[in-house]
This record gives structure tokens, sequence and C-alpha cells, in this order.
């Protein structure tokens, strides 16, 4: 498995693992019609103008069928965000790819580009409930944020995100993230 930067052509295998995460990881969370609704166009259209522009950075991890998995990382979008912030914009890995590590690949090389560009501080946001999710982040060394919440309307569904953060480290971290997720 090989954890690179994605190519244009990428693009529609990032959009199929992107909608396949969220109908199979938010089945729980969200109306199914809404779920069965979500465009792998419209996602590739998105993921093709980031790859595109350079913004967010992309990585995926392609293995012998394919791209399995991706995340896409940057600058801290929010506005309360100190100096030196990054962010995980998004992370996904195809359902059928979870628990074998590919998760913790693509973290791990995005936590050391984010180091090398001087991010300090790192977040991201979750759903409240995605607990596959929070366990991977908890073992990677984020933390809730308790008074960052925010709530967005999926599907009409109203829904809790709540930002989790980790002290940023150099390329040299100990690693000791869990392999449960990804």
């Amino acid at each position: 498995m090989r954890v690179e930067p994605p190519t244009v052509e990428d693009c529609q295998a990032i959009a199929e693992v992107h909608v396949a995460s969220w109908q199979h990881a938010y089945r729980h969370l969200l109306p199914s019609g809404f779920l069965a609704s979500l465009s792998v166009a419209q996602r590739e259209a998105m993921w093709r103008e980031a790859v595109v522009s350079g913004s967010p950075q992309l990585l995926v991890a392609r293995g012998p069928q394919g791209i399995v998995g991706f995340i896409a990382f940057g600058p801290c979008r929010d506005r309360d965000a100190p100096q030196h912030s990054g962010e995980v914009w998004a992370f996904y890995v195809a359902p059928q790819c979870w628990a074998q590590g590919l998760g913790r690949k693509l973290w791990l090389a995005a936590r050391e580009r984010l180091a090398q560009q001087g991010h300090t501080r790192l977040s991201l946001w979750v759903a409240a409930g995605n607990e596959r999710a929070i366990r991977f982040y908890l073992a990677a060394g984020f933390k809730p944020e308790r008074q960052s919440i925010k709530w967005i309307t999926l599907g009409g569904v109203p829904m809790q995100e709540i930002r989790y953060v980790r002290q940023g480290d150099g390329p040299a971290a100990s690693g000791r993230e869990s392999e449960q997720v990804g």
C-alpha cells in the first residue's frame, strides 16, 4: 500500500471512497434516502478542484485494487484558530478496508506534512455519534474541545459536530496511534 498525492485521474475513485464511506459510517446517523442520494459526480468535481488548486492538500492510499482511502488537510479554516494551526478537512477509508492500518498510514503521512509546514496545533471536526472515528482520533492524540460544538443539518437531520484538537509535533513522533480504525 502506497500513500501518495493523487492525480486528477484519481478523483472519481476518491469520490467513490468518499460516498461509500459516508453511506456506511453514517447509516445510523442520517436518513437512508439522503445517503442514497449522495453523488459521486458532485464529489468528483469537488476533489478535482482540490487536486488542481492544491487546497486542501490530499494524500491517497493506493493498493493493487486502486484508491482505498484519502485524507485532506491544510491550514485550519476556523476563525478562532490560533496561528500555526492545521486541520484535517476530510478523512475516509473504504469500508471494506477498515481496521487494516490504512487510516493510520494516511494519518501519519498527513501529520508529518503538517508538522513540516509548521503547524503546531491540529484540529478536525467529527460528528457526535461517529464512534469509530472518535476512537481513532482519541488514539491519535486528539482531545475533544467540548466548548467548540456546532450544529449542522444533513438530510433534514440536525447533527452535532465537535472539534477535536491535538498539539502538533515533529515528524519523529512516537507513532502510538491505534491501528483499530482505517
